[in-house]
């Protein structure tokens, strides 16, 4: 039995130094700044979340033209109670900043410690010295990818998937078309007429919603994932026959040689991609077939794959067409704008009603999962360890500093 004299077993451990940093809780502000990467057009706040916000009585401070890409207008932000300003520093004051692609070194320099920004990491483009750079300045950092709600589940990622499961067959009917220099088919066929081949790879949101859309429009399917409980899930949830393998390199380069259209959504579970289909398999296509390949922000599951923009999508190897675009959310901006608004409102709502990010972080364990800097220390460690940063246990921190 321990002495009360003695010291416990936690003052034993290795402490975390503490920080000067103080939260900006005065008066709860959000800002949404206008998007400056090339071709993102999202918005992390709708309209109708920004009139909630200002109407309990959440100061919001936007960028003229920040929605503008999603449709939606100053006007539209200003009639929701949104102070509408041109002076980006203004929206760089508030202690909440909502962005969709990460800042640049440049919108890091106007931020100041203890803010909290909320942004996709984009995890394949990502540099070091930018963490570096939010890490120095003390800014608390949460990423769209890592968020978790109650259930385990990141809500973000799969909104982003089931819209880039749905797009990527209504893409590859487009490319299907005459005019876009396909081989001038029907997505889907018509009766008399043979169905369109499908051939989706990967079963996780992206092949499950590109397989029902494919469905819907009266294309035969063939769905492979290495993972039978996934395959298994999808033929549940399709309520229709589609045929479905392991990936086995005989039955894949088979269904290959036959499909029209080639769906690529296969994650992995590191920060690459599987590449599961060779040039040669890609060879061995139909003239005029369609690869889209959902995969390509993480490098992508064709070895013809090529990461193109939104501006030059197209291209043709081997003769075929090849549609390899990261960021296919942005193409639908205003419904993509739509779900992060919808996943973000809540969220903010509970900071709101909790005090503050560091009282959230203590109540919600989902909350710290999406987290990977808090008050200069990275929390994740999967990022710490790919730029070799200093890896700090968050569930500590948030003790330390409670």
């Amino acid at each position: 039995m321990n002495s009360p004299l003695m010291p416990s077993q936690a003052a034993l451990q290795p402490q975390e130094k503490r920080s000067p940093v103080q939260e900006m809780t005065a008066g709860m502000s959000l800002g949404l700044p206008k998007e400056t990467t090339l071709q993102e057009k999202r918005i992390a706040l709708a309209p109708s979340a920004v009139r909630f916000f200002t109407d309990n009585g959440i100061r919001v401070i936007m960028e003229a033209g920040a929605g503008d890409h999603a449709r939606f207008s100053d006007r539209q932000f200003s009639e929701a109670g949104a102070e509408i300003t041109s002076d980006k520093k203004s929206v760089f004051t508030c202690d909440t900043l909502l962005k969709v692609d990460f800042p640049t070194q440049a919108e890091i320099d106007l931020m100041n410690s203890g803010q909290l920004l909320i942004s996709a990491l984009q995890w394949n483009q990502l540099d070091g010295a930018l963490i570096k750079s939010l890490q120095d300045k003390k800014v608390n950092a949460m990423a769209y990818e890592f968020l978790e709600d109650e259930s385990g589940a990141k809500p973000i990622i799969r909104a982003m998937s089931e819209m880039a499961g749905r797009a990527s067959v209504m893409i590859a009917s487009e490319m299907l078309n005459s005019q876009n220099g396909g081989k001038g088919e029907l997505l889907g066929g018509l009766p008399g007429i043979p169905p369109t081949q499908v051939v989706v790879l990967g079963a996780g949101a992206v092949g499950e919603y590109a397989t029902k859309t494919a469905l819907g429009l009266g294309a035969n399917v063939y769905l492979f994932d290495n993972n039978p409980y996934r395959l298994r899930r999808i033929h549940s949830a399709v309520g229709q026959s589609i045929f479905s393998s392991t990936l086995h390199p005989q039955a894949l380069k088979k269904a290959i040689q036959s499909a029209d259209v080639v769906i690529g959504a296969l994650a992995g579970k590191d920060s690459r991609s599987p590449m599961v289909v060779s040039e040669e398999m890609v060879m061995s296509m139909k003239e005029g077939s369609v690869i889209v390949d959902v995969a390509i922000d993480k490098g992508g599951n064709f070895e013809t794959s090529e990461s193109r923009n939104h501006n030059n999508p197209v291209y043709e190897k081997h003769g075929v067409l090849h549609y390899c675009v990261p960021n296919m959310g942005s193409r639908y901006s205003r419904t993509a704008s739509y779900s992060l608004s919808n996943v973000l409102a809540p969220m903010l709502d509970d900071m709101h009603k909790e005090g503050g990010f560091s009282h959230l972080l203590r109540s919600r364990a989902s909350v710290r999962k999406g987290t990977y800097l808090y008050r200069g220390n990275v929390t994740h460690k999967q990022l710490a360890d790919r730029f070799g940063f200093r890896y700090s246990d968050l569930d500590l921190l948030v003790g330390l500093y409670m």
